[in-house]
């Protein structure tokens, strides 16, 4: 088997995509990712990372293998929470200030700044409506950025997920307010919560 085949099984068995790291302990030259690049048989999805072309691939996984300091957010987190119906049209994600990543020039995705300090408060990994693991902000750090973002959220959805949340069996109001605190926006996190609760 050349070693272009055995990448492309790689690639195969790890849902379409492949990593340098991978060709390595496999005993393969780099050179042979970059022959598949430019025969059109993987993409380069961003440093060390590659998929192959015309092969179902999992966008909410490609996105965050473009930025190690990225998080789902926002519109997107609600719906990977099943706080919201509507599909996403394009994702938003969370970075820290003086990002200057690919992703600012993404047409795909909105991004939303925060100090670094914040950048990991509530942050989790689920997986992604395909199976693959991806870093999101856990339910209540949602909650609080569409409240700190209300201005700029469709007020649909953002008004059905305050419901949705209100109605949570498993929500952490403790969690939520303390959040709230770090995030300085307490008082409008009670605000809603007294008019929904």
């Amino acid at each position: 088997m050349t070693n272009a085949k055995k990448i492309i099984e790689i690639a195969y068995n790890n849902n379409g995509y492949v990593t340098t790291k991978q060709i390595k302990n496999a005993n393969i030259s780099t050179v042979e990712l970059t022959r598949l690049v430019k025969q059109n048989k993987l993409e380069r999805i961003s440093r060390g990372y590659y998929a192959l072309v015309n092969t179902f691939c999992d966008d909410y996984y490609k996105y965050q293998l473009k930025s190690k300091n990225c998080v789902f957010s926002h519109a997107t987190a609600l719906y990977l929470y099943d706080l919201s119906d509507r599909t996403p049209l394009y994702f938003d994600m969370t970075v820290p200030y003086g990002y200057n990543g690919s992703l600012r020039q993404d047409k795909n995705v909105v991004l939303h700044y925060v100090k670094r300090e914040f950048l990991n408060l509530g942050l989790t990994t689920i997986d992604s409506p395909f199976g693959m693991k991806i870093k999101t902000y856990d339910i209540e750090r949602t909650i609080c950025d569409i409240i700190k973002a209300r201005k700029h959220m469709d007020k649909e959805i953002f008004t059905k997920a305050l419901q949705r949340y209100s109605k949570m069996k498993g929500k952490d109001l403790l969690k939520l307010m303390e959040y709230a605190k770090k995030l300085n926006i307490e008082k409008k996190v009670i605000e809603y919560m007294e008019v929904l609760l």
